[in-house]
Order: structure tokens, then sequence, then C-alpha cells
């Protein structure tokens, strides 16, 4: 039985963000072996968000989302290393620069210095409504690390994540994906720039993609989650 992918009608945002990811070498199609094992038809590989005009993108899809959908009200964006830390920087700056909105900024070392201020934390305290900026979340490993790290600031909560893609699929030994888990574990929203039914609904909105497409439902009907 064929999972069903929600399709729904695709924001000027989102179709610039996935063209331009398409067009740069950021999303591509094919072949890719996984963490999981599993070979996927797509892949999202944020390390090469490197460009001006790429990071333009990046931060005004992350602004947007952060403004009109459900995360609530945040102090704070916070970045885990390595690659959380630009895009909640750039995100910063550009809800400030196009939506006025003045928010904290912090990150984490992956090994803390003992020098200088010392610790791992960098940035706005740890006090307030926090906003995680991420990436791909897999199986969530940088969520939960970066939770463990606000048990010992009890003036922080996390109120949401954001991430940039979600690939809607089914963790090892369930049938809830990675985002499923966290948010029935941890009880916050989390919000995906574009999730594999936008790259599908852009594909057929463009057209001359017919095999992507199909080698994609394949994939959802094995791996899929509900």
């Amino acid at each position: 039985m064929s999972v069903p992918v929600k399709e729904v009608e695709l924001d000027k945002t989102k179709q610039q963000f996935i063209e331009s990811a398409i067009d740069n070498g950021v999303l591509l199609f094919g072949q890719f072996t996984l963490k999981s094992g599993r070979i996927s038809p797509y892949f999202f590989n944020a390390g090469r968000l490197y460009t001006s005009s790429l990071l333009a993108a990046t931060a005004e899809a992350y602004a947007t989302l952060l403004t009109s959908s459900r995360i609530p009200e945040f102090d704070i964006l916070f970045g885990p290393a390595y690659k959380g830390i630009s895009l909640a920087a750039i995100t910063a700056v550009e809800l400030y620069r196009s939506h006025g909105r003045n928010v904290g900024f912090a990150y984490n070392r992956k090994e803390a210095k003992d020098h200088g201020e010392g610790g791992n934390l960098v940035g706005a305290p740890l006090k307030g409504r926090i906003v995680i900026i991420d990436d791909v979340l897999t199986r969530g490993t940088a969520i939960r690390e970066s939770l463990e790290m606000f048990s010992n600031h009890p003036e922080a909560k996390v109120v949401g994540v954001v991430q940039l893609v979600d690939r809607q699929e089914k963790g090892q030994g369930t049938n809830l994906s990675a985002v499923q888990q966290l948010e029935e574990e941890y009880g916050f929203p989390i919000e995906p720039i574009i999730g594999v039914g936008d790259i599908i609904g852009y594909l057929k909105i463009k057209g001359g993609w017919e095999k992507e497409v199909e080698s994609i439902e394949l994939y959802r009907e094995e791996y899929g989650v509900k």
C-alpha cells in the first residue's frame, strides 16, 4: 500500500529555495547511501550552502518559517555545532533585516575552551525561550545533545526546532520518524522549511522530472511515515 505524500501548493519562498538548491547542487537526485544504509533517490547536502545567494535564500526561508508557522514566540536562536552555527547566525540577521525581530544568537563548541571565557557555549546567555536551528534531522542526535546542555540552564526552555529538510521517513525499528519521536517525547513543534512532499510537488510543477518523482515515491512506499 502506497504511503500518501501530502502535496501542498508551494509558496514563492519554498519554490525559490528548492530551485536554488537544485541549480547549485545542494539537492541532488540519483542513488545515495545514507547513514542508515538505505539507498535514497535524493540527497540534501547542506555543506554546499556556501555562496552569498544560497545563504541569502536559506536565511529568508528560515525567517519566513519562523514568522509564519506554529513555532511560538522565542528569544534566542541556538545553532548546534557545526552546521547549525552559520544557519542560526544568518537567520538571526534576516529576522532583524526583513522582519524587525531582534533576537539573541548562541551556539556550542564541540570541545570546551579551557582559556579566555572558557566553556563550550558562546553567544547569548541561555535563558528564555529558545528555538534550535538544524539542517537535516536524521536521528535527532544534535537536538538531544543540545537539550542535555540546556539541562544545566534552568532558565532556558526550548519551544521549537526548525530544520531545512524533513525526509519524513521511519527510523530503524519504528514506524515513527525522528521528528515524530522528538515531538512526542518533548512536546515542542519541529517545523521544516521543506519536506519530501514539497520536493515532489515542485518537480511535478516544473515537469521533466518524472523518473525522479517515481523513484522518490517508490522509496516513500517502503520507508515513508504517515
